[in-house]
Protein backbone atom coordinates (compact mmCIF):
# COMPACT_ATOMS: atom_id res chain seq x y z
CA UNK A 1 0.00 0.00 0.00
CA UNK A 2 0.71 3.85 -0.55
CA UNK A 3 -0.51 6.40 1.53
CA UNK A 4 -0.53 9.74 0.59
CA UNK A 5 -0.55 12.72 3.05
CA UNK A 6 -2.12 15.96 1.54
CA UNK A 7 -0.12 19.03 3.66
CA UNK A 8 -2.75 22.03 3.86
CA UNK A 9 -2.64 23.61 7.50
CA UNK A 10 -0.72 26.26 7.19
CA UNK A 11 -1.36 29.70 7.80
CA UNK A 12 -0.86 31.35 3.97
CA UNK A 13 1.13 33.84 5.76
CA UNK A 14 2.94 35.46 2.80
CA UNK A 15 -0.82 34.92 0.71
CA UNK A 16 -2.56 37.18 3.08
CA UNK A 17 -5.49 34.58 3.17
CA UNK A 18 -6.33 30.90 3.31
CA UNK A 19 -4.34 30.39 -0.19
CA UNK A 20 -6.65 26.89 0.00
CA UNK A 21 -9.48 27.86 -1.31
CA UNK A 22 -8.43 30.53 -3.79
CA UNK A 23 -9.82 29.16 -7.28
CA UNK A 24 -7.51 27.78 -10.45
CA UNK A 25 -10.09 27.58 -13.07
CA UNK A 26 -13.52 27.62 -11.15
CA UNK A 27 -12.09 25.70 -8.14
CA UNK A 28 -10.13 25.79 -5.37
CA UNK A 29 -6.77 24.82 -4.72
CA UNK A 30 -7.22 22.64 -2.45
CA UNK A 31 -10.18 20.36 -4.58
CA UNK A 32 -7.99 20.31 -7.60
CA UNK A 33 -4.62 18.84 -5.54
CA UNK A 34 -7.09 16.69 -3.44
CA UNK A 35 -9.08 15.40 -6.89
CA UNK A 36 -5.57 14.70 -8.60
CA UNK A 37 -5.04 12.12 -5.32
CA UNK A 38 -8.08 10.49 -5.11
CA UNK A 39 -8.00 9.55 -8.75
CA UNK A 40 -4.60 9.30 -8.95
CA UNK A 41 -3.15 5.07 -7.69
CA UNK A 42 -2.79 6.00 -4.31
CA UNK A 43 -4.28 3.43 -1.97
CA UNK A 44 -5.59 6.20 0.44
CA UNK A 45 -5.77 9.99 1.42
CA UNK A 46 -5.23 11.83 3.98
CA UNK A 47 -5.78 15.53 4.51
CA UNK A 48 -4.19 16.93 7.23
CA UNK A 49 -6.13 20.94 7.96
CA UNK A 50 -4.92 23.01 10.71
CA UNK A 51 -5.53 26.98 10.13
CA UNK A 52 -9.53 27.35 9.26
CA UNK A 53 -9.54 23.92 9.10
CA UNK A 54 -13.72 23.90 10.01
CA UNK A 55 -14.07 26.82 6.74
CA UNK A 56 -11.75 24.79 4.65
CA UNK A 57 -13.03 21.62 5.04
CA UNK A 58 -16.81 22.72 4.57
CA UNK A 59 -15.52 23.87 0.74
CA UNK A 60 -13.86 20.72 0.07
CA UNK A 61 -16.97 18.57 1.47
CA UNK A 62 -19.02 20.61 -1.53
CA UNK A 63 -16.78 18.33 -3.52
CA UNK A 64 -16.07 15.35 -1.85
CA UNK A 65 -18.17 13.30 0.74
CA UNK A 66 -15.52 10.61 0.47
CA UNK A 67 -12.29 9.59 -0.78
CA UNK A 68 -9.78 10.50 2.02
CA UNK A 69 -9.59 10.88 5.40
CA UNK A 70 -9.16 14.12 7.34
CA UNK A 71 -6.74 14.86 10.91
CA UNK A 72 -6.68 18.39 11.87
CA UNK A 73 -3.61 19.27 13.40
CA UNK A 74 -3.37 21.83 16.28
CA UNK A 75 -0.35 22.50 16.19
CA UNK A 76 -0.30 23.60 12.99
CA UNK A 77 1.94 26.98 13.96
CA UNK A 78 4.32 24.60 14.41
CA UNK A 79 5.13 24.18 10.62
CA UNK A 80 5.16 21.59 7.91
CA UNK A 81 6.94 18.78 9.98
CA UNK A 82 4.44 18.65 12.48
CA UNK A 83 1.08 18.14 9.89
CA UNK A 84 3.40 14.99 8.01
CA UNK A 85 3.69 13.68 11.62
CA UNK A 86 -0.15 13.90 12.51
CA UNK A 87 -0.70 12.16 9.23
CA UNK A 88 1.69 9.63 10.10
CA UNK A 89 -0.02 8.82 12.67
CA UNK A 90 -2.93 8.43 10.69
CA UNK A 91 -2.04 5.60 8.43
CA UNK A 92 -3.21 2.21 7.44
CA UNK A 93 -1.06 0.00 8.77
CA UNK A 94 -0.65 -2.37 6.12
CA UNK A 95 1.10 1.13 4.33
CA UNK A 96 4.86 0.39 3.25
CA UNK A 97 4.91 3.84 1.85
CA UNK A 98 3.91 7.70 1.82
CA UNK A 99 3.59 10.05 -0.76
CA UNK A 100 3.68 13.58 0.83
CA UNK A 101 1.97 16.05 -1.75
CA UNK A 102 1.63 20.04 -1.02
CA UNK A 103 -1.87 21.50 -1.34
CA UNK A 104 -0.46 24.38 -3.15
CA UNK A 105 0.38 22.47 -5.61
CA UNK A 106 -2.76 22.08 -8.05
CA UNK A 107 -1.34 21.29 -11.19
CA UNK A 108 0.52 18.11 -10.41
CA UNK A 109 -1.19 15.32 -12.82
CA UNK A 110 -2.42 12.39 -11.77
CA UNK A 111 -0.22 10.90 -14.75
CA UNK A 112 3.20 12.08 -12.78
CA UNK A 113 1.62 10.72 -8.99
CA UNK A 114 1.27 7.62 -10.89
CA UNK A 115 4.57 7.72 -12.28
CA UNK A 116 5.99 8.21 -9.25
CA UNK A 117 4.30 5.30 -7.40
CA UNK A 118 4.93 2.66 -9.71
CA UNK A 119 8.22 3.93 -9.45
CA UNK A 120 8.57 2.55 -6.38
CA UNK A 121 6.41 -0.33 -6.69
CA UNK A 122 9.35 -1.37 -9.77
CA UNK A 123 12.23 -0.38 -8.02
CA UNK A 124 14.39 -0.98 -4.89
CA UNK A 125 14.91 2.73 -4.54
CA UNK A 126 13.32 3.78 -0.88
CA UNK A 127 13.08 7.35 -1.90
CA UNK A 128 11.06 8.63 -5.20
CA UNK A 129 12.00 11.75 -6.82
CA UNK A 130 9.78 13.33 -10.24
CA UNK A 131 11.79 15.71 -11.90
CA UNK A 132 11.09 17.96 -14.77
CA UNK A 133 13.45 18.98 -17.34
CA UNK A 134 16.38 17.78 -14.68
CA UNK A 135 14.33 19.64 -11.60
CA UNK A 136 13.44 18.42 -8.68
CA UNK A 137 10.34 18.75 -7.75
CA UNK A 138 7.02 17.88 -5.39
CA UNK A 139 5.33 15.40 -4.34
CA UNK A 140 7.83 12.86 -3.01
CA UNK A 141 7.59 9.62 -1.78
CA UNK A 142 9.33 7.93 0.91
CA UNK A 143 9.04 3.65 2.29
CA UNK A 144 8.12 3.68 5.22
CA UNK A 145 11.57 2.49 7.01
CA UNK A 146 12.48 6.73 7.41
CA UNK A 147 9.42 6.89 9.79
CA UNK A 148 11.56 7.67 12.61
CA UNK A 149 13.39 10.19 10.51
CA UNK A 150 9.81 11.82 9.45
CA UNK A 151 8.85 11.34 13.06
CA UNK A 152 11.83 13.87 14.06
CA UNK A 153 11.96 16.61 11.80
CA UNK A 154 10.98 19.77 13.55
CA UNK A 155 9.94 22.80 12.14
CA UNK A 156 8.38 24.17 8.49
CA UNK A 157 10.93 21.74 6.64
CA UNK A 158 10.03 18.77 4.29
CA UNK A 159 12.18 15.85 3.67
CA UNK A 160 14.70 17.50 2.38
CA UNK A 161 17.19 16.24 5.25
CA UNK A 162 16.19 12.98 4.27
CA UNK A 163 16.77 13.04 0.80
CA UNK A 164 20.51 14.33 1.80
CA UNK A 165 21.19 11.74 4.09
CA UNK A 166 19.90 8.72 2.19
CA UNK A 167 20.82 10.00 -1.32
CA UNK A 168 22.00 6.52 -2.34
CA UNK A 169 18.14 5.61 -2.17
CA UNK A 170 16.74 8.10 -3.81
CA UNK A 171 15.71 7.74 -7.45
CA UNK A 172 15.11 10.42 -9.60
CA UNK A 173 11.83 10.07 -12.03
CA UNK A 174 11.49 12.29 -15.00
CA UNK A 175 7.56 13.33 -15.71
CA UNK A 176 5.99 15.06 -18.61
CA UNK A 177 4.34 18.10 -16.66
CA UNK A 178 5.82 21.16 -14.70
CA UNK A 179 3.21 20.87 -12.25
CA UNK A 180 5.48 19.61 -10.13
CA UNK A 181 7.54 22.26 -9.87
CA UNK A 182 4.78 25.05 -9.55
CA UNK A 183 3.45 26.14 -6.24
CA UNK A 184 1.66 29.00 -4.90
CA UNK A 185 2.53 31.00 -2.37
CA UNK A 186 2.08 34.40 -2.95
CA UNK A 187 -0.36 36.73 -4.91
CA UNK A 188 2.23 37.43 -7.36
CA UNK A 189 2.61 33.32 -7.73
CA UNK A 190 -1.27 33.39 -7.92
CA UNK A 191 -1.63 35.70 -10.85
CA UNK A 192 1.00 34.37 -12.33
CA UNK A 193 -0.91 31.34 -12.88
CA UNK A 194 -3.94 33.13 -14.00
CA UNK A 195 -2.69 34.99 -16.69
Amino acid sequence: MVSAILLAAGESKRMGQPKQLLPVDGQPILVRSLRNLITSQVDEVILVLGYYAELILAEVRRYFQEGFKVVVNPYYREGMSRSLQEGLRQINKESEAVLIALADQPFVETQSLNKIIQAYHNTPYGIIVPTYRGQRGNPVLLSLKYRQEMESLTGDVGCREILKRYREDVLEVEVDSPGILKDIDTPVDYHSLQV
